[in-house]
């Protein structure tokens, strides 16, 4: 019995041995195509890296647009990437790996599809943005309540940087399905702000003043398309308010634009007020209800009984 068992042992042992000698010869046999394997993925990280950086500098050259640009160049570079590591399988003699994963990849496309249904959608609606898009890098956009600077466009969102330094990151099927206002776009931007003159006050003279006020500030735009104007807009209770409207360069508005805005309101109340205009506030009328006894009060009175 004790023989039969010794036998029977030494029969795995040696099976386990010849299996193991078999993995190894066939390793062995592998392994120059491994290695040429792992090559073509090296090399083919860095000829995807050069070719995405080679298309990306061409579109931008043809183009003149960097958003565009680093889109095409990164989904070359990714598209490529993927080829290579087919081809790597295939030399390395896994090419029935590869074909697994490309068959468990469409068998589960549904399911995948549902997963990560938001991450497809913002992947095509970047596709659709990095050739039809309302904006440009750096131009000043408001897309639904975020209002910034357009810093990047990636495969999944679009990146905003806004005036007081937050960093805003917007899935693109958002920017597809929102409105976006583009306040750069033609380079051109209309403030408007209201002075309110009393009604005893020349409005003629008052608007003269404002224009020539206009006139004289270098950053105020004023040509055949952007005409600065001043308009009568309400009788107010107690003032004529009118209203000062006028173009600037929206190039930098972050700084500029709100500089300009700024200063022409300081220089218009300087200039109305030189000229002897008095911009009343509004008058606030106080009635008091009661006996009439109660209301006949002198000052005197009034100031004795506060005492």
């Amino acid at each position: 019995m004790l023989f039969l068992q010794a036998i029977q042992s030494q029969t795995f042992t040696e099976q386990i041995s010849v299996a193991l000698e078999g993995y190894y010869d066939r390793f062995v046999e592998l392994l120059p195509r491994i290695g040429l394997g792992l090559l073509i993925v090296i090399l083919g990280f860095l000829i995807a890296g050069a070719l995405g950086r080679f298309a990306t500098k061409r579109v931008k050259m043809k183009t003149e647009d960097p958003l565009m640009s680093r889109f095409l160049g990164q989904a070359i570079r990714l598209i490529l990437i993927v080829l290579f590591i087919v081809l790597a399988l295939e030399a390395a003699g896994l090419g029935n790996i590869s074909a697994g994963i490309f068959a468990t990849a469409g068998a589960s496309a549904v399911i995948l599809g549902f997963a990560f249904k938001d991450i497809g959608q913002n992947f095509i609606a970047g596709v659709i943005l990095s050739f039809n898009r309302p904006f440009d890098i750096n131009d000043t956009v408001e897309i639904g309540p975020n209002f910034g600077k357009v810093k990047a466009l990636e495969f999944r969102y679009t990146k905003l940087k806004t005036f007081d330094g937050k960093d805003v990151y917007i899935p693109n099927s958002d920017v597809i399905t929102q409105p976006v206002t583009n306040y750069t776009e033609d380079g051109f931007f209309r403030w408007d702000f209201m002075v309110g003159l009393d009604y005893e006050d020349d409005i003629n003279l008052a608007k003269a003043t404002i224009l020539r006020t206009l006139e004289a500030d270098p950053k105020v735009v004023t040509d055949e398309e952007h005409q600065s104007y001043v308009a009568e807009d309400e009788l107010a209770t107690s003032t004529v308010n009118v209203k000062v409207m006028f173009w600037v360069d929206t190039t930098d508005y972050g700084r500029v634009a709100t500089q300009t805005k700024g200063r022409v309101i300081g220089n218009v109340k300087i200039a109305l007020m030189n000229e002897g205009f008095y911009l009343p506030a509004d008058i606030q009328e106080i009635k008091l209800y009661g006996r009439e006894s109660e209301l006949n009060l002198s000052m005197k009175e009034m100031r004795k009984a506060d005492d």
